[in-house]
Parts: structure tokens; sequence; C-alpha cells
């Protein structure tokens, strides 16, 4: 059956329904009472089920109506928020707000930025994904993310990307601890030239190995690379192992490191750790945590 039913004739019915009062329901709808009795007879006929029952000069709801209305109601709220998404939408606002994060670099800027945007956007989700920095780029590509934080910075060149730079992590020197070198309490980068390396692999965090090539040659000498890792967990491991040496930022020292010290560098060495987003994401939400990031990142 072919039905020509209307919202408006749900609307109507759930506002008879709500005050069991045809002249409650007309004035709050601000319409006549013979027309919302016409319209909510309509929809019993249109539907071939009674609703309401109008005897003894009052009006109830029979069994059916009462589960006509249930469901009544959420139909309109379904539509009333479908209606809410599109209008975000064209405005180019978001419901949900999706951030990639590295876990094992606990950033402080991270829960801040969290706690400013919740007051901004009450109603906007925030969703939280542990990925690695390769992950992140690859979850902007496909945009299952808006934003994420990466770390190193992104090669942009031939990318929808752009990125800023929210903080320099303090880079420190995992050392076994039985190293000739683990005696020192600092280190001068240079003292590591004759040192096997290493370092975290492409396919986890991209620019590590040049980043590292860049920063030892710069320093007057070739890094000699051994050992690539997926993460940082196993990059200490190698090191325990007595593989090689590594640089990592100062949070790493939070996971464990049996057999492993970590030294500072003189003079200290710094590395840029950076936020991306794509440049085509019109999110408004996203527009506006990037602002809240950039001025917390400042403060900090």
């Amino acid at each position: 059956m072919l039905l020509r039913m209307e919202l408006r004739h749900l609307r109507y019915f759930v506002a008879v329904a709500e005050d069991l009062s045809f002249t409650k329901a007309a004035e709050k709808l601000r319409l006549a009472q013979p027309s919302l009795t016409r319209q909510v007879r309509n929809l019993e006929d249109e539907i071939e089920v009674k609703l309401l029952d109008r005897s003894n000069n009052r009006v109830t709801l029979t069994e059916a109506g009462r589960l006509f209305l249930f469901d009544s109601k959420k139909l309109l709220a379904q539509c009333a928020e479908s209606v809410a998404a599109a209008q975000r939408m064209n405005r180019g606002e978001s419901s949900d707000l999706n951030i990639g994060y590295v876990a094992n670099i606990h950033y402080g800027l991270l829960p801040a930025t969290l706690g400013a945007f919740r007051k901004l956007h009450p109603g906007v989700a925030l969703n939280l994904f542990d990925m690695t920095s390769a992950e992140q780029f690859l979850a902007l590509d496909c945009r299952k993310i808006d934003l994420g934080f990466v770390g190193l910075p992104p090669v942009l060149s031939g990318h929808a990307l752009l990125s800023e730079c929210v903080a320099h992590d303090a880079m420190l020197v995992a050392l076994p601890s039985r190293h000739p070198l683990a005696k020192n309490p600092k280190l001068k980068l240079a003292d590591l030239a004759p040192q096997f390396f290493i370092v975290m692999s492409a396919k986890t965090q991209p620019g590590a190995r040049e980043w590292l090539v860049k920063t030892c040659e710069a320093a007057g000498f070739a890094g000699m690379i051994l050992q690539e890792a997926d993460s940082e967990p196993s990059v200490i491991q190698f090191v325990a192992d007595g593989l090689g040496v590594a640089l990592l930022p100062e949070q790493v020292t939070g996971l464990p490191h049996e057999g492993v010290v970590f030294r500072p560098l003189s003079p200290p060495l710094l590395r840029e750790s950076t936020v991306t987003w794509r440049a085509d994401n019109p999110s408004k939400p996203l527009q506006d945590y990037i602002l809240i990031v950039k001025e917390l990142s400042h403060s900090m």
C-alpha cells in the first residue's frame, strides 16, 4: 500500500497524543481545532488503524496508538537530526572530530587542547586513535582522521597536507647500561660518531632515518645505521641487546628500559614535533581545534 502521509501528520498526532487533548494541541500548533481533528483522522484513515479513542468526551490512546506514538517520536527525532546534520555540513561543521596520536610519545599538549575544545564545541564528539605516524598519514589520506599528532615534520611535497610545529622535543641518547659512554652525565653528539645507530623504520615513522642522517652530518660525521625498529620499545630493546645507540625524545624514558640508560646532549638537541591535517578539509571544528593547538602550544 502506497502511503501519502507526511511528517506534519506525525507531528499533529504526537501533539494530540502527548496532551490527550485536541484543544491544547491545536493551541500549541497554532492550528484551528477542526483542522487538527481532520488531519489526525486523515492519518488514521490513511494507515487504516484507530490511534485515538474519542469516547466519553475524553481522548485516550489505543494499544496501536501507543506503539505508533513511540515510533512516530523516534522517526521525528531522526528526521530532526538529519536536518541538523545537513545544516552543519552546509556550514562546514561536523558532528565529530577524529584525532590521531602516537601513544608512546605522551604529548602534554593533547589533553589541554581537548579540554579547551570541549568547552567551545560541547556537541562535537572527540575520537582519539592510537596510531603510528605512518598510519596517521594514511588515515589523513583516506579522510579517516581530521588531524594527526604525527611528530616529525611530514614531507609535504605532492600531498594535500598542512602542518604546524607544536613542540620541540629534547632528544636523549639511549645507551646500553654497560657502554663506556654511559658513565658520562652528558654527551656531545660527536661522541657518537664511532657508534652504530638504531632508528625507527620508515613504515612506522616516515622521515626518522633522514632526520638522523642530517643531524649527524650537521655534527660533522656520517651516522652509521645498523638496525631499524617498528616501535620505541623495540628500539630500546635493540639498544639493551647491544646492537647500537639511539636518539629518542625524552618522553620515552617513561617506558620500561631495563639495561638502557638515557643521557642528555650538550648542547641540547631539539627535534620539531608537528600536527598535520588536510588542506582541503572544510570542517569548522577542525579549524577551531587547530587554532586552539596553536595558541596552547605557544603558551606551554
